[in-house]
């Protein structure tokens, strides 16, 4: 029977739509609300339990949508005429962010290849929240700082990818080895780059098909993502994000990431709802250590970094700046999934890190409005859909 499952989704989008109203209105992203849900239908708590695999491949289609969206929402020109400095401080703080961390998580002991992979988790900031603090009706954040956010964000992605491929490919995981698991991603980024040339043509053929066209740029962001995962061993969300990021931005594909906007954001609610699903209160419980030091480490080596090379690069509010990019999130999930499955990662780590995810989320948002002189937001300004 299909029905079941099918109420269980619905059931859960509606918990979760009051969960983030609630949220909002007690002055937290709707995000919040959306793990808080997970965590109410998990296993791992009393009560209702819904399909956990139903709704995990819901979510792996909204990961999936939402970040090719990413992808394709950035424009290196773009940011390079605005600020230089967007080009250079997330590549930075990446790099210091994960050497910093992986110090300590293997003094802490963590094997060096567990260090690393948790330390970019680390190292990586939630787009989804980062787009939530620039838009909420709530925002003390100017135009200038909420366009070098978003920039940092999305140059910070590009750098987290690429470090994660290669740490993916000298850990080996998947069984591969390291120039195998390289030459992989190459070829994945070949045919991501013969996509990204076909499919604005063909969209611009489909422009006056509304539903084709649209069929059309959920398909290949689906598809291409799950090629790269089966095919190369490129893990599903980071193929995705490959995939928007090959694709350059102009009418036609600016069109088509507008029209992907619903699909994504209704998709994404289940992705978060999906990770808290995850989370074990008893595991957490037993991880408090590592989440204390997992916490830390996004103070003091991530926002303390992103701080100070934000005033060395000029940017406008560096401490703003920094809070705001002050979370772990959809990446640093699916980097220490990656670990967790490759048998690297302990599972404690594991909680740790998702726990994490829920309380940098929560003040990161939160101290991020405190820290900016409070405006009143122009009349037309919306609140983010997450």
């Amino acid at each position: 029977m299909t029905a079941p499952p099918i109420l269980d989704v619905g059931l859960v989008l509606l918990a979760a739509a009051a969960a983030g109203w609630l949220a909002r209105r007690i002055g937290l992203p709707a995000v919040v609300g959306y793990l808080a849900v997970g965590l109410a239908i998990s296993p791992f708590t009393p009560g209702y339990v819904a399909d956990r695999d139903q709704i995990h491949v819901l979510a792996d289609v909204g990961v999936a949508l939402l970040l090719f969206e990413v992808g394709i929402e950035i424009n290196i020109d773009r940011l390079r005429q605005e600020h230089r400095s967007l080009l250079a401080v997330p590549p930075l703080q990446v790099i210091l962010t994960l050497a910093i961390s992986a110090g300590a998580l293997m003094m802490a002991g963590l094997t060096p290849a567990a260090a690393a992979l948790v330390g970019l988790g680390i190292a990586s900031s939630s787009s989804v929240v980062v787009v939530n603090i620039t838009r909420s009706k709530r925002r003390t954040t100017d135009p200038p700082t909420e366009r070098a956010m978003l920039g940092l964000s999305v140059v910070q992605d590009i750098a987290v990818v690429v470090a994660s491929v290669i740490l993916f490919g000298l850990i080996g995981v998947n069984n591969r080895e390291p120039v195998v698991a390289l030459l992989q991603f190459g070829a994945f980024v070949l045919v991501a780059v013969v996509v990204a040339w076909i499919l604005p043509r063909v969209l611009v053929a489909l422009r006056g098909e509304s539903d084709l066209f649209l069929i059309v740029s959920v398909a290949v962001a689906l598809a291409v993502a799950a090629l790269g995962d089966i095919v190369f061993g490129v893990p599903l969300a980071l193929a995705a994000f490959v995939a928007g990021l090959a694709i350059s931005e102009g009418p036609a594909t600016s069109e088509a990431r507008r029209r992907l906007l619903p699909f994504r954001d209704l998709f994404a609610v289940l992705f978060f709802v999906a990770v808290g699903s995850l989370i074990d209160p008893a595991a957490l419980m037993s991880a408090l250590p590592a989440l204390g030091l997992v916490i830390g480490l996004v103070v003091v080596a991530k926002v303390g970094v992103n701080y100070l090379l934000a005033r060395a690069g000029g940017l406008p509010r560096p401490l703003q700046l920094a809070v705001g990019l002050g979370q772990v999130g959809e990446f640093s999930f699916v980097i220490v999934s990656v670990g967790v499955a490759a048998g690297v990662v302990p599972a404690s780590w594991f909680a740790a890190t998702l726990g994490a995810v829920v309380v940098t989320i929560a003040a990161s948002a939160v101290v991020a409005r405190m820290v900016g002189p409070h405006r009143e937001p122009a009349p037309t300004a919306t609140a983010a859909g997450l």
